[in-house]
């Protein structure tokens, strides 16, 4: 089962550097958005929050997507990372999408993602079709049953059937004894260090950390021996 699992993650950034390079009716937009955000009354207002645009797919766009695959078993486990990333979103979509229709092929395979069904498998199939591609097949879910999607959450395995509790991914690692190595930046740093520094690299860093992380924490889910970290390779 291992061996078919695609472990993912995402990072996403507002698709302006700013509020104020917003075009007017963008603004508007995000204004309306935002008055849903801002829970209390207070000093934030449409400027001061548009930092979480980013997760929003109307409003931001991908900038990165880390997958890893494991091969092997036991002691021996490998898992191979590969990252796709740039400025230009849709040149990332549609490698992705090239690798992800030719692994998909043959047996069921898995993707696997930490909110992966709240957040990325979504916010993937949104920003395709804003950029008018289709979909991989594994990512369609319109018109099949519950069964017959091949997604997994290790957030959703870890509430065991409870839908009232949020667990992050650093968080439930931690929990679980599992080593974070996040020795630079956090998600909430993507967005200025993609627009202030534009270092791609860094972020591309990062996002691999987290799916080492998301299949360190399956693993141990499912009670197998956790990939050593020699045995972490990147393409």
């Amino acid at each position: 089962m291992l061996n078919n699992i695609l472990f993912l993650d995402i990072e996403t950034v507002p698709q302006y550097s700013s509020f104020g390079e917003l075009p007017d009716e963008w603004k508007q937009l995000w204004s309306n958005k935002a008055a849903y955000l801002i829970k209390n009354p207070g000093p934030d207002s449409p400027e001061t929050i548009y930092n979480r645009a980013g997760i929003y797919a109307e409003f931001g766009k991908i900038i990165c997507i880390s997958c890893g695959i494991i091969s092997g078993s036991g002691l021996q486990k490998k898992i191979l990372l590969k990252s796709f990333y740039g400025d230009t979103e849709k040149e990332i979509l549609q490698s992705f999408c090239n690798m992800l229709n030719k692994w998909a092929t043959g047996s069921n395979k898995y993707l696997c993602a930490h909110n992966g069904k709240e957040f990325d498998f979504p916010y993937l199939c949104r920003r395709l079709i804003i950029n008018e591609m289709a979909l991989p097949q594994i990512l369609q879910v319109s018109g099949k049953k519950p069964w017959e999607i091949l997604h997994l959450d290790t957030m959703e395995l870890w509430k065991f059937g409870d839908y009232k509790n949020y667990t992050s991914l650093n968080l439930l690692a931690r929990t679980l004894n599992i080593a974070t190595p996040k020795d630079d930046i956090d998600g909430s740093m993507v967005a200025e260090v993609y627009w202030k520094e534009h270092n791609l690299p860094r972020i591309a860093n990062y996002c691999q950390k987290d799916v080492v992380t998301v299949a360190q924490v399956y693993i141990k889910l499912n009670g197998e021996n956790l990939i050593a970290p020699e045995n972490i390779e990147i393409k």
